[in-house]
């Protein structure tokens, strides 16, 4: 290791379970981060101070303005441009550690781009906001044979769970399927930034456990209360009858080939995603948009908005309606102003 990252990593090599070789394990190392909101911002300022030599960073969003309670990468500035959170994150990341690689992904990662985002790394780290995400991330490491670290908080709660792919609990031995009741997320029960701040700390501890060549401690469920000062740890243990680490069944991988529409809790808006992204002409878009509405650009992508609604477009012909909850009318819309 040459002397400039002897004195940038000095602290973490005198560690003994990392040292040196640890350290250049790190530097060798690949990681897919899969979201970048209030879990995601914190694993990626850890891992990239760490000094992992390549973080890959997916997400579907941009800042808005109450981001910044939570999401520890990003500024004002960022939120009054709409910047893509992959995008912010990178920009940050970069002025921290310019030795890291950092690969920001401005897109919804979906069954049909899963595979080729997780592809050519060595773990994966779900910072995701909902359960068809997390089943999809636990059929994509299963059959790529992916250690992942799950991680989820709302309100003063969360827990974490490391996966090893057929050697431990996978995520739906621990939920085999989507409970009756739809679980409530932080845009109903609100959440605090110390519990998203713990919970990416202990993701991004055991991420450079199992980066810098320590094992993880997988097969256990992480309970945190911050408010009521409870730290709990269960046992999860691999399930005879899982319908994926069991029966091999991937059905949330296999949906390949159809658009999604999604209504996002608590934000009045429905996100579409075609079925095959195409790149679109923003400026030849905006030309066009602008004969018939408000319609404006930050150069990542355009914000439109018609009547009661707006529309934020991104490249890739993905497309947030606000002002609905109706899939209904968010479709009509995209198919009227976008025409994919």
């Amino acid at each position: 290791m040459d002397r400039s990252k002897e004195d940038r990593y000095s602290r973490q090599c005198l560690f003994e379970p990392i040292g040196a070789e640890g350290q250049a394990r790190l530097a060798g190392a690949r990681a897919a981060l899969i979201g970048c909101g209030a879990l995601g911002t914190v694993i990626a300022d850890r891992l990239v101070r760490a000094g992992v030599g390549h973080l890959r960073i997916a997400d579907r969003d941009f800042v808005e303005l109450d981001n910044l309670q939570r999401q520890t990468l990003f500024d004002e500035e960022h939120a009054r441009l709409r910047m893509p959170k992959a995008k912010a994150a990178a920009s940050s990341l970069e002025a921290v550690n310019s030795e890291v690689e950092i690969e920001a992904l401005t897109l919804d990662v979906v069954p049909a781009n899963i595979e080729d985002i997780l592809r050519g790394c060595d773990l994966a780290l779900d910072a995701t906001d909902n359960l068809e995400a997390r089943f999809l991330l636990n059929d994509a490491c299963l059959k790529l044979d992916l250690p992942w670290v799950h991680g989820a908080a709302v309100g003063s709660c969360g827990q974490v769970m490391p996966v090893i792919p057929w050697e431990t609990a996978c995520y739906r031995c621990y939920l085999p399927g989507r409970p009756a009741e739809p679980l409530q997320g932080c845009d109903v029960l609100g959440v605090l930034g110390t519990v998203t701040g713990i919970i990416g700390d202990l993701q991004a501890t055991y991420a450079i456990q199992y980066l810098s060549g320590n094992p993880m401690p997988a097969g256990v469920l992480t309970f945190v209360d911050v408010w009521d000062n409870e730290f709990l740890q269960f046992p999860v243990n691999r399930l005879d009858g899982c319908p994926a680490c069991s029966g091999g069944e991937f059905s949330f991988l296999e949906r390949k080939a159809t658009s999604w529409s999604t209504s996002l809790c608590g934000r009045n808006a429905v996100q579409i995603t075609p079925a095959e992204e195409k790149e679109l002409d923003l400026d030849e878009l905006l030309s066009d948009l602008a004969r018939v509405g408000e319609v404006e650009s930050n150069g990542y992508l355009l914000v439109f908005r018609t009547g009661d609604h707006e529309l934020t477009i991104f490249p890739t012909g993905r497309a947030i309606i606000k002002g609905t909850t109706d899939e209904g009318v968010a479709r009509s819309l995209y198919s009227r102003y976008i025409g994919l």
